[in-house]
């Protein structure tokens, strides 16, 4: 099938890295894998993060010239006509003025990957954007969820018969396998290259340093992780962004057991994954964190707060251990445990990586997301 692929919220080619970013590239390719040919329909950007209602305005008539476009070159065959439309991530603040009016227009599916709607957003600053995805979600063929909380919410909108297809966040696993093969090396030019002690636990975050829930992240972090700083291990640190000050100091507690790494390209990831020995990170309303199923497909086992979907990323308590939201305390005595028992935090990163390439990998997506599109079209024909 020919499938127009659109992104809202971020473009898989936008030039900034981001979960959402990884996300939309990862369905491009499983969706390619599965046997169909993906292109890109827009790269238009939808988001609007300060609740600007002249802005939101501006983007919803861009929104709709651009659909006009694309009506136009389907009329004309300069493009071909997609089978199905797919939205990845809607929500009040990146709605879709594109995809419903092309699906109305053409008779196509719609289907919505990652839908999000919060009644209490109504006659709020962002209520444009809200009641759009309101619609969206109305008019949709299929939803594809990658994250069971947003589920109650959504299902109250749709029209009878339209489901909600959970499927598990996916990556490539291939490149975190290889690494993990080499890990020895990889920990020995990691160790030289950032000067880091090779003979302690190594503990490893990724996450982009933004305001609001990524600093609140890295405070708990710093928290917990300020009551372990007698002992032997390092916190490598992954990640950058205009929260940078407030990050470093987020760890000004355990500065001296922390090695900033900063951003780190896409290919460099595999093998500083796979030289550490502990993923942590406190996840503060995370909808589930990729870097946790990366982690995991590099053979770490982690601890995490069990914020919002991250229970459907980490095994607990076989591949890992989820303490209690906004709990430091807790989270210190989780990695303390894991510290303390190496053979222990072994064996649940061997039962991470194996669970992780089982359910997590890009066939498994490819192979759900081909089901997902032949019962959309099946019920639909």
């Amino acid at each position: 099938m020919l499938i127009a692929f659109y992104a809202p919220m971020k473009s898989p080619e936008h030039p900034n890295p981001s979960g959402d970013r990884q996300i939309a590239q990862l369905l491009m390719r499983a969706l390619d894998q599965g046997g169909h040919q993906v292109h890109l329909a827009s790269q238009h950007r939808s988001y609007d993060g300060t609740g600007d209602t002249r802005a939101q305005a501006a983007i919803k008539r861009e929104g709709g010239r651009l659909a006009s476009r694309l009506l136009d070159a389907y009329s004309n065959n300069t493009i071909s006509k997609p089978n199905i439309w797919l939205t990845y991530h809607l929500y009040h603040k990146a709605p879709d003025w594109i995809g419903p009016r092309i699906c109305k227009t053409l008779k196509i599916p719609y289907i919505i990957a990652e839908a999000s709607y919060a009644a209490k957003q109504t006659g709020g600053p962002w209520d444009l954007g809200l009641q759009a995805s309101k619609q969206a979600i109305e008019m949709a063929s299929a939803i594809i969820s990658f994250n069971v909380v947003d589920d109650a919410c959504v299902s109250s909108l749709l029209r009878g018969g339209t489901k909600i297809f959970s499927i598990p966040p996916f990556v490539d696993t291939q490149p975190y396998a290889a690494a993990a093969k080499k890990k020895i090396l990889h920990r020995r030019l990691t160790a030289d290259r950032y000067r880091i002690d090779p003979g302690v636990p190594w503990l490893l975050c990724v996450a982009m340093m933004r305001p609001g829930d990524k600093i609140r992240s890295y405070e708990q972090l710093g928290t917990a992780l300020s009551i372990l700083k007698d002992r032997p291990w390092r916190l490598l640190v992954i990640g950058d962004g205009s929260a940078r000050e407030q990050a470093s100091r987020a760890l000004a507690a355990i500065d001296d057991h922390v090695h900033w790494i900063g951003r780190q390209d896409a290919e460099k990831l595999p093998g500083i994954y796979a030289a550490c020995d502990l993923y942590v990170w406190p996840a503060v309303n995370e909808a589930f964190g990729m870097a946790f199923v990366e982690a995991q497909a590099s053979g770490l086992a982690a601890v995490a707060g069990n914020y919002g979907g991250v229970q459907g990323v980490v095994n607990a308590p076989d591949c890992g251990l989820l303490v209690e939201p906004g709990n430091p305390e807790a989270l210190a005595v989780a990695v303390a445990k894991l510290l303390d028992e190496p053979d222990n935090r072994q064996a649940m990163a061997s039962r991470a990586q194996q669970h992780t390439w089982q359910h997590h990998g890009l066939d498994a997506g490819a192979s759900a997301l081909d089901r997902v599109l032949k019962e959309v079209t099946s019920c639909q024909s």
